[in-house]
């Protein structure tokens, strides 16, 4: 168990996801943002990784519940998600 764990969101799949992709601290995280991160998991990890795993890393960076992110920011996030 590492300290994504104790990130909001960040369940045992991915924290496993993230330690794979190389990153190991939620300072890393946050350098590398959500998209970034969202993508080195989809290329390196898992093909299928779904919109809420996206969310989850989001509100991980943000220190806050998936379900908190503003309309505005889930809006941004899925076109982000529907460019892959």
């Amino acid at each position: 168990m590492s300290e994504l764990s104790k990130l909001p969101n960040v369940g045992k799949v991915l924290e496993e996801h993230l330690l794979a992709v190389g990153i190991e601290t939620s300072e890393q995280l946050q350098e590398i943002g959500v998209k970034e991160a969202f993508r080195r998991i989809r290329l390196q990890r898992d093909s299928g990784a779904c919109l809420h795993m996206l969310y989850g890393l989001q509100g991980a960076i943000l220190g806050m519940p998936d379900k908190a992110l503003s309309a505005d920011s889930k809006q941004e996030l899925k076109a982000f998600f529907h460019s892959l």
